[in-house]
């Protein structure tokens, strides 16, 4: 099958720090099919050997078991081709046309790298020149939209020029090999679907935790913050991964079917919950892996006084048979103690322990970043008596090691699924929206109060985080994962 994959934005960050690098995996991996061509868009002036100079310099900063040698390099570069493009100027589309006509590719992905602001303009001139045919599909970068109506917008432009069938919608977690493995494990193995519910699982939480502070994006960041850009998105979806009832099919519109339920079925919030059940952080001067870092409005480009919260821990619950009464606890945030991101099952204890000591409950935690695991936590007796307490002990379960040869990055799995024309790991318009209007409750709250009650409470880097959300946890007699 040959292809034509474009980058709208092509010399922007994404585009050189995360998808031509993952483009390459895939390459060197064999799982580009062949026949296929790279093209970035951008305002530059340059010619195609001047934009593979410029991409190989950029491929220097890529980890170094993934950094291509200058023989690799050179055949991959074979692919890649650069046109200017003014993305306001209607005849620059015309010209797109006529270079993916040259060759007619049995398909043509055209990946949206820019600024979401951009989505609805670029929509709408692809489809005036036509290129919105059948063979043609558009991918979408996160963030998309600022709030409900913006998002709301940004799809109903999309959808007058290209059907649901075109349109992938890019969650980058949704491509991690443990969120694939979530499913497997689940709905491929017989063991723990029994107990996959109220009766048998005490709460969960999922944890996205970055040590990294804001860096030059305090500008951008100002006006996004820890809740639009990771609880919105990649925790909701994490969420929707680990509630859902098990689709008919493994398809796309099943699963996603499913999805849609679980964020339909999250207890809605009001303004007296959102006080009690959120608690919003910002981080202060502090620690951070041995370093002394500056406090969030000491970084660059954000405004004094700034109310941005980067740090975001949440309490909800899936109102269905299955989940009813079972806490989920969501977190996320910047310069915390470590870059973390996992999703812990707490089981309830037995409901009579004949063994001496603390009956610490089974608990399933499933790694996502740095480590891609599973780890299933047990009991057992340690031998040197029958009255001795038991001790804890886990199996352990290494993804990168138990399937090395076929571990893939989640942005490579993603574009050639694009590529494929495989919609499972993409997120479908009403899943987003849904998603968005589950959160904009506490939006307009944070908007209305911002009182010493609202206002995002201090923290230290290097920390987990204000104390408000470890309050907000053992509320309901439990703690998080790294208090246990």
């Amino acid at each position: 099958m040959s292809f034509d994959l474009v980058f709208f934005g092509g010399t922007g960050d994404l585009t050189w720090r995360k998808l031509m690098p993952a483009l390459f995996q895939a390459f060197r991996h064999g799982k580009l099919p062949a026949g296929g061509r790279i093209l970035s868009v951008a305002r530059d002036e340059q010619t195609d050997d001047k934009y593979r100079a410029w991409l190989k310099e950029r491929f220097q900063d890529v980890e170094g078991a993934k950094r291509p040698s200058d023989e690799e390099f050179a055949r991959f570069a074979e692919l890649v081709h650069y046109r200017r493009m003014d993305l306001s100027q209607p005849e620059h589309y015309g010209k797109l046309k006529q270079w993916l006509e040259e060759r007619g590719a049995d398909t043509a992905v055209l990946y949206l790298a820019t600024s979401p602001h951009l989505f609805p303009q670029i929509c709408q001139q692809l489809g005036a020149v036509g290129l919105n045919a059948p063979h043609i599909r558009v991918v979408l970068e996160k963030p998309l939209g600022h709030d409900l109506a913006s998002a709301q917008e940004i799809n109903r432009v999309v959808r007058s020029v290209f059907s649901e069938a075109q349109a992938f919608r890019i969650d980058h977690y949704l491509g991690k090999p443990s969120v694939q493995n979530l499913m497997a494990l689940r709905f491929g193995n017989a063991l723990f679907e029994p107990l996959w519910r109220r009766e048998s699982i005490a709460n969960i939480q999922i944890t996205l935790a970055e040590t990294l502070g804001v860096g030059t994006r305090g500008d951008f960041y100002d006006r996004t913050g820890a809740l639009r850009d990771m609880i919105q998105s990649h925790a909701l979806q994490l969420m929707t991964m680990v509630a859902m009832e098990p689709p008919s099919r493994n398809d796309a519109d099943s699963i996603r079917d499913e999805k849609l339920k679980v964020l339909r079925s999250l207890k809605p919030f009001t303004n007296d919950s959102v006080l009690r059940d959120v608690v919003r952080g910002q981080y202060r001067r502090g620690t951070s892996e041995g370093t002394s870092v500056p406090g969030y409005l000491d970084e660059s480009k954000v405004p004094a006084g700034s109310d941005c919260e980067t740090f975001v821990a949440l309490r909800t619950e899936v109102q269905n048979w299955r989940w009813a009464g079972v806490p989920f606890y969501l977190r996320t945030g910047k310069r915390l103690a470590a870059r973390d991101a996992q999703i812990v099952v707490n089981f309830r204890p037995t409901p009579h322990n004949i063994f001496p000591g603390a009956n610490q409950p089974n608990k399933l935690v499933i790694k996502l970043q740095p480590e891609d695991g599973l780890e299933l936590h047990l009991l057992a007796a340690k031998g040197t008596g029958q009255h001795e307490p038991l001790a804890p002990v886990f199996l352990d379960l290494d993804f990168d090691k138990a399937f090395a040869e076929n571990r893939v990055g989640a942005y490579e799995r993603l574009l050639v699924e694009a590529i494929a024309g495989r919609l499972n790991l993409f997120v479908r318009s009403d899943e987003q929206e849904e998603a968005w209007r589950w959160v904009e409750p506490v939006l307009d709250a944070w908007e209305r109060d911002n009182s010493a009650s609202g206002a995002p409470r201090p923290y230290a880097a290097g920390t987990w985080g204000p104390a408000a959300a470890s309050a907000l946890v053992a509320r309901d007699g439990f703690a998080w994962a790294e208090e246990q």
